[in-house]
């Protein structure tokens, strides 16, 4: 694991998140972006989450569950996840998901997508998809969400979770599709100062950066990897990867990334977009 970034310390036995982003499925197993059985590199980092996490309290996916929005590839992603990991799910949409497929999904273990109590903590998850666009925005609807559940739980220390980046990370490509209204997020965020991170996928690439007391994260997708720093679609050579958290009732969060490391995988490192 590296990349642990802490906030302070306790003794205390901390809750532990995992997040995973970006996963990509098709509509059947086995299809491939960029030249890459996203299924496959799915599995294999489920495989490492098995090896290096001996107590799971809760998973989240942070969006793109789907590269089309089919739903068997939201049926597929649970079973996925169930077959292994019997804590609590979480999820979100992403700019290739559809909403209102996710959320109305027929099946009995549908991850939760709006709350999530996790011992002291609190894990808001938010809709940053605009149909039909690439780009992320907050409804007005959903900031106002943001705020009363904020207002509620005022003493809960809290993650707040989305699909899109609210800060450029540095890859004009991809910057250009950030929340174009996270000016609006942060206006109620910077009011409360229980929110301890937010944290976001979209990017394909690890980003910590901090926002007053706020940790800003990034997660790596455990699909294919976007080069940090680059103004152009470039895909990266770094693997698959995750995040993890441990949460204390304290309010401190440590944090860090692992990736896929026994793998060899076959990508179109050449591809100009996707």
């Amino acid at each position: 694991m590296v990349g642990k970034l802490s906030t302070s310390h306790t003794d205390d036995r901390p809750v532990r998140l995992v997040q995973i982003t970006d996963t990509h499925l098709g509509s059947a197993d086995g299809e491939t972006l960029l030249g890459l059985n996203t299924d496959q590199s799915l599995d294999d980092v489920l495989d490492i989450v098995q090896r290096e996490q001996s107590h799971i309290d809760a998973m989240v996916c942070t969006g793109d569950i789907a590269s089309a929005p089919n739903p068997s590839c939201y049926q597929r992603y649970i079973e996925q996840i169930n077959s292994r990991f019997s804590c609590s799910q979480g999820w979100l949409p992403g700019n290739h998901d559809l909403a209102d497929v996710m959320f109305t999904l027929d099946h009995p273990q549908r991850p939760a997508h709006r709350t999530m109590m996790l011992g002291a903590w609190l894990v808001v998850l938010l809709d940053t998809s605009v149909p039909g666009f690439v780009h992320g925005e907050l409804s007005r609807a959903e900031l106002a969400f943001l705020s009363q559940t904020l207002n509620e739980h005022s003493n809960t220390p809290t993650i707040v979770m989305l699909h899109h980046q609210p800060v450029v990370v540095g890859s004009e490509w991809i910057d250009q599709y950030i929340v174009r209204n996270s000016d609006a997020l942060f206006a109620i965020t910077d009011r409360h100062p229980q929110v301890k991170a937010i944290s976001w996928g979209h990017v394909h690439q690890l980003f910590e950066q901090r926002r007053g007391e706020t940790l800003l994260l990034a997660t790596p997708s455990t699909c294919v990897q976007f080069k940090p720093d680059c103004d152009d679609f470039t895909v990266d050579t770094a693997m698959p990867g995750y995040r993890w958290y441990d949460l204390y009732p304290d309010g401190r969060i440590e944090t860090g990334i692992s990736r896929v490391t026994d793998k060899a995988y076959v990508i179109d490192y050449r591809s100009a977009g996707y």
